[in-house]
């Protein structure tokens, strides 16, 4: 019997396929469709998946201003940060997020980290994440291509 036929292939840096996708966010639950973010971003939809690389694709995520909550949790859902001083603890909800000027790209990149390794690997994985609030990117270049984030699981 040969045993390098049953031999697990590990993904590396040369060998990983990246490729450039475009998800649009319109009318999506935020939570959902962030968990869905980070594991395209991870890499755990593909066959060759390696927990220690960034094997994941580039994600632009389109119309993240028309993200959907449930229930009170626009007002009620609360995100705590912490300055490092002395009662520095700070209070944001989604609400308040949203009315900034880049709010759209603050709430749902906050969303997508949580969901991420709080290792350097999850903060480089986090530089493939890129986050429009209208229609319009910057990554036309890139060739990226459409998938329906509903058909994944």
């Amino acid at each position: 019997m040969d045993t390098l036929s049953y031999k697990t292939i590990s993904a590396n840096k040369a060998t990983v396929n990246k490729e450039w996708v475009i998800v649009d966010a319109k009318d999506q639950i935020l939570g959902r469709l962030g968990s869905k973010v980070a594991k395209l971003l991870r890499g755990k939809y593909k066959p060759n998946f390696t927990p220690h690389v960034d094997c994941g694709d580039n994600v632009i995520v389109i119309n993240a201003d028309k993200v959907r909550l449930s229930g009170k949790k626009w007002t009620d859902k609360v995100y705590v940060r912490y300055t490092g001083y002395p009662g520095g603890q700070r209070f944001t909800t989604p609400e308040q997020m949203l009315a900034k000027p880049d709010g759209a790209d603050r709430l749902l990149r906050t969303v997508v980290k949580g969901m991420l390794p709080k290792t350097k690997l999850g903060a480089k994985i986090l530089n493939n994440l890129y986050i429009y609030a209208g229609e319009e990117h910057k990554q036309q270049a890139q060739e990226p291509k459409m998938i329906d984030i509903n058909a994944l699981k």
